[in-house]
């Protein structure tokens, strides 16, 4: 018996302007589908990250606590990821928007534990975040992601690859995350991290996952700090907005900045904003953002 068609959605994240923030594909799954299938379905849409959505149960919103349950995982097209924040989002986005799920909180099952999306009425500027004012559906979505936990990392073994990879920027710091093994780069200012070009050919060959290069924001851009992700081990040379690397840079901007509420930017070509709050009595993050959907369809195979 044939499979019955998949609908999905494109929606992008972090953003409430059409083709702004990160796109992601939204696959809604009436079935339980393998591993590799969904591996190819994400190699044949070839966007930075699709996921994959499955109720829980037949019933989205258990009368026991309201909330709607579901299973949800991410892919790239070349490899599953442990975490996606831009794609839950997205994700969480299309269940409120399409009617899908009718109340405010979505709980879903990951591999990475538990993460819950929370419908939140009004636009991003509630959070201290200008809006653009593109967005058709006026409302924001907070996601309570854990925190990651970021060590010591001795720069010394880098040093010879920062001048050629990231073009001779002047680094202050680097940590490490200790759940990805990703790196994170500090360097002296915002203008050096949104002219970055950095060579992909040689991020391939650095230890860990990804390249996370950050620094202070300028006082009167309205942010507290400014990133970019660099992931082409995984099949993503620049993540658009990286949400769940803000695991990690919300406790390392934490301890520099003396606080625990940010507005970050991440500053890719699409670019996009977040609202941040570490929260370190319970080890999560919180983070909000608004998200548009640009395209629906259904996958026949």
């Amino acid at each position: 018996m044939a499979n019955s068609p998949v609908k999905y959605a494109m929606v992008d994240a972090f953003t409430d302007v059409p083709f702004k923030g990160n796109p992601a594909v939204v696959c809604v799954l009436e079935e339980e589908r393998d591993g590799h299938w969904m591996q190819e379905a994400a190699k044949e849409f070839g966007i930075c990250v699709t996921a994959f959505v499955r109720p829980a149960s037949r019933e989205c919103t258990p009368p026991e606590n309201g909330d709607a349950i579901f299973h949800l995982r991410w892919f790239t097209p070349v490899t599953e990821l442990g975490i996606c924040g831009h794609a839950t989002l997205a994700t969480s986005h299309h269940l409120f928007s399409s009617g899908i799920v009718a109340g405010t909180r979505i709980k879903f099952l990951t591999n990475s534990g538990p993460i819950t999306a929370d419908k939140i009425e009004g636009s991003l500027s509630a959070a201290g975040v200008t809006s653009a004012g593109g967005a058709k559906d006026e409302f924001c979505i907070e996601l309570d992601l854990p925190r990651f936990t970021v060590h010591d990392c001795d720069p010394a073994p880098y040093m010879s690859l920062f001048s050629e990879t990231l073009n001779g920027v002047q680094i202050k710091g680097t940590k490490k995350v200790s759940c990805t093994e990703d790196l994170i780069v500090e360097i002296d200012s915002g203008d050096a991290v949104r002219e970055l070009q950095p060579r992909m050919d040689e991020l391939r060959k650095w230890p860990g996952r990804a390249v996370v290069v950050t620094a202070i924001a300028s006082p009167d851009s309205g942010f507290d700090f400014i990133s970019r992700f660099f992931g082409p081990k995984i099949g993503i040379d620049e993540d658009h907005v990286c949400a769940s690397t803000h695991c990690g840079l919300a406790p390392y901007w934490s301890s520099k900045l003396g606080k625990c509420k940010f507005i970050a930017y991440m500053a890719s070509k699409r670019g996009g904003q977040l609202a941040i709050q570490l929260k370190e009595e319970t080890g999560r993050v919180l983070i909000r953002g608004q998200a548009v959907t640009t395209m629906v369809g259904s996958l026949l195979v």
